[in-house]
């Protein structure tokens, strides 16, 4: 494979910084946090419109002169590190510095990427906005209520102490984002409406729900990965806590539009890239120290410590062979969106592409018997 630089949509140019504190707050993937997405009105779909049966078997090969667009950085620090990148050859993977629905959404739509890295949220909304998009590849945790990505960050003097007491509270929300679905599902979890609550719109970038939560401009909100820990050390003292929610909230997933998809030498590719995916994802749980020092340390920029704290919290991956349990949670996530945001109800199974679903779980597990580099 022939790694080349990509120049980055327009938009990903001028936030780069912000992409990379951003990856460094999650863990598990390094799951980004998620920037704000609205449907916009009269371009909503209630599905997709290339059928799952009109895409062609993926090729065996992939034919010379084939390039893919790939917005997965933190996958490319694991294949660098690990040597896999040895194992993909016979096409070029220009990777670009851009992760999260937001952006990544806006380069497929530039035709400036072929696939990226987010949570489940993103491919919910692009379909909303009219843009066809399908899963190729997912993630999740292993005991994923006890390693949450997020948890609920309480204000000084908020006085919360149970999810129920979340009842007249301001809360953080950010529609179109992880965040923001969590919070819908924790108000469902607490028998709690919207009315119920007050949301406050707020985008979950950088460090603005910490800083939110401390100026008291709201009484909750998700904090993610280090934040948790910054949080706490910062204003457990004035009297800032934080909450577990109880739920899960670890899907990840690459997704691609589906005229890439329907491209058969980019298929193929992109079969390729997501089955070395699958054995960095092993590698990565495998090599924490070498993870720690090569992505955490030298390629994040955080302290030791801020690394390990993600990589305990993270836990065990999970790579299926099936996605069956991860599309029914899906579809529940889906069902509560569309109910709660007044959106078209769409089917979670036409979101994936099926001739995909045992590739990375299949690395996955063969990696583990030795099959990685």
């Amino acid at each position: 494979m022939t790694f080349a630089a990509s120049s980055s949509p327009p938009s990903a140019s001028s936030g780069a910084s912000s992409f990379t504190r951003r990856r460094a707050l999650g863990a598990f993937l390094a799951l980004p946090a998620l920037g704000l997405l609205t449907a916009c009105a009269g371009t909503a779909t209630a599905g997709n419109s290339t059928s799952q049966a009109s895409l062609a078997p993926l090729a065996t090969t992939v034919p010379a002169g084939t390039t893919i667009k790939v917005g997965d950085p933190t996958v490319k620090v694991a294949l660098e590190l690990s040597g896999l990148n040895k194992e993909l050859g016979g096409f070029t993977v220009e990777f670009a510095n851009i992760s999260g629905g937001p952006q990544t959404t806006e380069a497929f739509r530039a035709n400036a990427l072929d696939v990226g890295s987010v949570a489940d949220i993103p491919p919910i909304h692009a379909t909303w906005t009219g843009l066809d998009v399908r899963i190729i590849a997912s993630a999740y945790r292993q005991d994923a209520v006890n390693h949450p990505i997020y948890e609920l960050g309480i204000a000084p003097g908020a006085g919360i102490t149970s999810l129920a007491e979340l009842s007249g509270k301001k809360i953080a929300y950010s529609p179109g984002q992880a965040q923001g679905a969590l919070v819908l599902r924790i108000l469902q979890k607490a028998g709690l409406a919207q009315d119920d609550v007050k949301l406050i719109e707020l985008p979950s970038t950088g460090d603005t729900y910490s800083t939110a939560l401390s100026s008291k401009q709201v009484d909750a909100a998700p904090l993610g990965g280090v934040q948790i820990k910054r949080y706490l050390a910062k204003y457990k003292a004035d009297g800032g806590t934080t909450l577990r929610h109880g739920l899960r909230d670890d899907p990840g997933h690459l997704y691609s539009p589906a005229k890439v998809l329907a491209d058969p030498a980019k298929a193929a590719a992109l079969a390729a890239y997501v089955k070395v995916w699958g054995k960095a994802q092993r590698w990565i749980e495998d090599h924490p120290e070498e993870w720690l020092e090569g992505y955490y340390v030298k390629d994040q920029g955080l302290s030791r410590e801020d690394g390990q704290y993600l990589i305990d919290a993270a836990g065990k991956r999970d790579v299926p062979t099936s996605w069956a349990e991860g599309i029914e949670r899906h579809q529940q996530t889906i069902d509560l969106l569309s109910k709660e945001q007044k959106k078209p109800h769409l089917k979670a199974a036409d979101l994936y592409d099926t001739r995909y679903e045992a590739i990375a779980g299949t690395a996955f597990a063969e990696a583990a018997k030795g099959g990685a580099a």
